[in-house]
């Protein structure tokens, strides 16, 4: 690799973080548009929505909750290898929910397996970053996962496209070849670290040197993060990520449907999906950036606080101009969230282990991404609204929110991490 070390060339970090944007816009560019693929299903396999919402929940829970175990693997046996096999998986689950006959196979390939290797391509593309960036690591965590917001953006409506034109089974096989592109790309580029890829990073990036792959075998490591377990910040995180997300699921999965029951073109909906991805896209790199200046776990907070209000505030919005607005506020909270991910985890626990600490931490997502889906299919045959579940989802981030930022303060009350810790959040 030319010049890979040369301090009067481009800092090879940031070739990294390209590879992480592939992997983010891949991921959850793929996952964030079951909602334009749903109504097509419903009508495939004539179940109710809550049921068929299962499948959106199963990927989500596999996804996350897969990624303690995969991230200790990444860092014991390295960024490509991961996510070459992550690549395979999820091109057999997404090739597999194209020939699905029943809702069964639906669960199976686009629930478990495609799950799976999401999981793999999201622990690389997500917890990379850190050991590459210090100072600037918020900065390099919004740019890396942007590749999510501009997943939305594009695969929303492009999958839109391909339904009309080509029909849901063909539109995934189209998806599955663009999709494994890309993260052949990403492998090729990505690397673990500075010290495993022989280059120096920038004068004044990390205070103290940056951290190298773990040299513990593994029940060694894994004890290391049960330790951070069992810490009441984590504690504080998990739970509060748990509630944040809960209206992420709730609207990603359901989006579409809504619209349409209000009257409304499900072009809207997806219009919706697609500008939350864009607004996240250009929040995660400048609010990440701010956030490295003022404080990542107040911005943090404050993003997580305006998903809340957001979600409660939707059943208000009843027509098309409410629905792209909403979609404009949800989408800058969600991008300001969504960059300080890692970051926040590296501030509060250290960058040893990185990658199966956020791993263990992403096992969050996995139960409100399981059980947020469903409930609100089941609210919604139930009553016949989606509006008390959004509400309820937006006071539930609200009070996210305030848990994360306790979470900071009982970090803070314990003996410094290491050296070169960031500024405090």
């Amino acid at each position: 690799m030319p010049s890979e070390s040369d301090e009067d060339g481009l800092y090879y970090g940031w070739i990294v973080v390209v590879a992480c944007f592939i992997g983010t816009f891949v991921v959850f560019g793929l996952s964030y548009s079951f909602g334009v693929f749903f109504e097509r299903i419903l009508d495939e396999f004539g179940h109710s929505r809550g049921v068929t919402s299962i499948a959106f929940g199963l990927q989500t829970f596999t996804l996350y909750i897969g990624a303690v175990l995969v991230g200790a693997l990444v860092d014991r046996y390295g960024t490509r290898q991961i996510l070459l096999a992550g690549t395979g998986l999820l091109c057999v689950g997404l090739l597999g929910t194209s020939q699905a006959e029943s809702l069964f196979a639906l669960f199976l390939f686009y629930g478990i397996i495609t799950g799976f290797g999401m999981c793999a391509v999201y622990v690389v593309s997500y917890a990379t970053v850190p050991r590459w960036f210090d100072r600037h690591v918020g900065l390099a965590g919004g740019i890396a996962s942007a590749g999510l917001g501009a997943g939305m953006l594009f695969v929303a409506p492009a999958s839109t496209a391909l339904i009309e034109q080509t029909g849901w089974r063909t539109a995934f096989l189209l998806l599955t070849a663009g999709a494994t592109a890309l993260l052949l790309v990403a492998a090729v580029l990505i690397r673990d670290d500075p010290l495993a890829a022989d280059v120096t990073p920038p004068e004044n990036e990390f205070v103290g040197e940056p951290t190298p792959a773990t040299d513990e075998n593994l029940r060694e490591q894994l004890e290391a993060v049960r330790r951070i377990a069992f810490t009441p910040s984590f504690f504080c995180l998990f739970v509060g990520w748990v509630a944040i997300y809960t209206t992420l699921y709730v609207v990603f999965s359901h989006i579409v449907v809504y619209v349409t029951d209000i009257g409304i073109s499900a072009a809207v909906g997806a219009l919706v999906i697609a500008i939350i991805g864009g607004a996240s896209a250009v929040a995660r790199v400048g609010i990440g950036h701010i956030a490295d200046a003022v404080g990542r776990t107040a911005v943090f907070g404050t993003c997580s606080a305006i998903m809340g209000l957001a979600t409660i505030a939707l059943p208000f919005a009843t027509s098309s101009w409410t629905l792209l607005a909403f979609a404009f506020v949800y989408g800058i909270g969600y991008g300001g969230n969504g960059a300080l991910l890692s970051p926040l985890t590296a501030d509060l626990f250290g960058r040893e282990n990185i990658n199966a600490v956020f791993g263990l931490i992403s096992g969050s997502f996995a139960v409100s991404g399981l059980i947020a889906p469903y409930i609100a299919g089941l609210g919604y045959d139930s009553i016949g609204t989606y509006n008390p579940v959004f509400i309820a989802a937006g006071i539930a981030a609200v009070g996210g929110a305030g848990l994360i930022v306790l979470a900071d303060r009982l970090a803070q009350s314990r003996t410094p991490k290491t050296a070169y810790d960031s500024p405090p959040g």
